[in-house]
């Protein structure tokens, strides 16, 4: 039963041997790694394999953009009233009778009506089913990769 390890060790040795003869064979007949790309993107002297320039970045940066968004008046500064004008926006939205003041109910009043939706025995509270159907529905973002097809092993079970 010994001979079972020789055996087994013999055949290793020779499956490493032939993968450095493989090995050196191939370096040694010229089937070595093609070169990588120039990432200069100027064209090569036959011209084939020339890469395309990158397109050029935007003059402004990410917080220039913002800060031309929020700066109504276009001074190069953002005043108190153009840093809150959103919250203000939003505030105005919220405060249904416009006293300048959120009650609980102007706050809640999404949340409120959809309760009063689910509740449909309207008994005050909501059963296992009724509450399934609260939960907020997202919007499906536009950048997200399409469903793929099924596999066909899920397709027959």
């Amino acid at each position: 039963m010994w001979w079972r390890y020789l055996v087994g060790m013999a055949a290793g040795v020779l499956l490493m041997a032939g993968g450095v003869f493989w090995w050196r064979t191939t370096t040694i007949a010229g089937h070595a790694f093609a070169e990588a790309p120039s990432v200069s993107g100027s064209a090569s002297a036959t011209g084939d394999d020339a890469m395309p320039d990158p397109p050029a970045a935007s003059e402004k940066t990410r917080e220039q953009k913002r800060l031309s968004r929020i700066d109504h008046d276009k001074d190069g500064q953002v005043s108190r009233d153009e840093f809150l004008a959103a919250r203000r926006r939003n505030f105005a939205k919220l405060d249904k009778d416009g006293d300048g003041k959120l009650s609980f109910d102007e706050y809640a009043a999404k949340a409120i009506e959809r309760f009063d939706e689910a509740d449909k025995d309207k008994s005050g509270k909501l059963n296992a089913a009724e509450f399934a159907t609260t939960k907020a529905v997202r919007k499906a973002h536009e950048n997200r990769c399409p469903p793929q097809a099924k596999a066909k092993d899920e397709d027959e079970s």
